[in-house]
């Protein structure tokens, strides 16, 4: 009987579909499999609050599933985004995000699609787990009509529905975000709005003034700092007086934690939005996490560190490796799932990047166009006064 089982199951593994997508099925039966699993999670530091999130989370194997496969795409399409820079089919300014998918994923596991988001240049793992596709995110890295904002934002400058990029600006996106969130309550909708830093970030004096404001109106904002060590090719250390970012809020509480460890980033998104929406004000997270490649493509990100210090964190606490581990080691997956899992993503990062590369570019007419949301078409002044442009909302 067992043998039958295993031939059906072989069977349904080369050709069972669903929705017209490949369903990955292993040689043993989903029944085989742990359905859910606890795991410690480590202790959060805390300032201004008398407990923190939870130290065990609850993970279900479809949820680990989901993680991994959204990881891993995070990881292949940045490897991607860096070979197609190296042949100059991308161009301008580049930050890739791998090494912190972590941050990404746990986080928007622990608000609601309808919730808001908005951060700085790395933006291309938000823009994927916001609602964008590998094929929309890749044209738009490339310049391409297809693009999620048509070609014309390229890395730093990309849109989703309660997506706000995606800002060049260093630090500029606080105060933005802060907005966002003064729209949240003013329209009593329950929702908030995460508002992404980095530690380079995290000395600017116009974040202050949005902590400052934030905390008196009492907004629905979680303020994140995506501590990855280094602000450009400076170390925190020597960079900040104080490298307590989650104390940087002073009056506001906060709180520290593994940005490395998807479980962790979860469950304390989950605690940092419940404090908001529960009425008491802004929350500050500080997320401790590394980046595996440069700052931007431009930084070969080896002349203020080593690579053992690169290696190191690889080996020790790459996200995508501690999600595998937990899940194999507690058999909630088998290692084929999750090879046939990376067989998928890389095939959709390369059909992607097929796209991005024949995709034609957006013609010279549309340079002006969605200026405006929703006006009637209006002349644009060019790069000098008898050049007139058109747009079109």
């Amino acid at each position: 009987m067992r043998k039958m089982l295993t031939i059906i199951s072989n069977v349904l593994r080369g050709s069972a579909s669903r929705n017209g997508a490949r369903v990955v099925v292993s040689a043993r039966t989903y029944a085989d499999f742990t359905p859910q699993a606890t795991f410690d999670i480590k202790k959060c530091d805390l300032h201004k609050l008398e407990e923190g999130p939870p130290l065990q989370a609850v993970l279900t194997r479809e949820e680990g599933l989901q993680y991994y496969r959204t990881m891993q795409t995070i990881r292949r399409m940045e490897l991607k985004a860096d070979q197609l820079y190296k042949q100059k089919i991308i161009r301008g300014f580049c930050h890739l995000y791998d090494g912190q998918e972590a941050c990404a994923v746990g986080i928007e596991t622990g608000i609601n699609l309808s919730d808001h988001l908005i951060t700085a240049y790395r933006a291309h793992g938000y823009t994927l787990t916001r609602g964008g596709t590998v094929r929309e995110i890749m044209a738009e890295l490339t310049g391409r009509r297809g693009g999620i904002a048509k070609g014309k934002g390229g890395s730093m400058h990309m849109y989703t529905k309660h997506f706000y990029g995606g800002n060049g600006i260093v630090g500029a996106q606080v105060p933005l975000g802060a907005g966002v969130a003064l729209a949240c309550k003013y329209l009593g909708n329950n929702e908030i709005c995460v508002c992404l830093y980095g530690d380079g970030a995290a000395n600017q004096g116009q974040i202050f003034e949005t902590y400052n404001m934030a905390s008196l109106w009492k907004l629905p904002c979680i303020f994140i700092c995506e501590n990855n060590k280094y602000g450009m090719g400076t170390s925190v250390e020597r960079a900040a007086a104080s490298t307590d970012y989650y104390k940087r809020g002073d009056f506001i509480p906060g709180l520290r934690l593994d940005g490395m460890d998807v479980l962790c980033v979860r469950e304390a998104t989950k605690f940092a939005a419940e404090h908001c929406r529960s009425g008491k004000g802004p929350i500050l997270m500080e997320l401790q996490t590394y980046r595996y490649h440069g700052h931007s493509m431009s930084d070969p990100g080896v002349s203020y560190r080593t690579r053992e210090e690169i290696q190191e964190v690889r080996s020790k606490s790459d996200p995508i490796s501690m999600l595998k581990d937990r899940m194999l080691s507690n058999n909630m997956a088998s290692v084929e799932e999750l090879k046939e899992i990376d067989v998928e993503v890389r095939k959709e990062i390369e059909d992607a990047a097929q796209f991005a590369t024949t995709d034609p570019e957006p013609p010279l007419d549309d340079l002006c166009n969605h200026i405006f949301y929703n006006d009637p078409p209006m002349e644009v002044r060019g790069t000098n006064p008898w050049t007139k442009l058109k747009s079109v909302s």
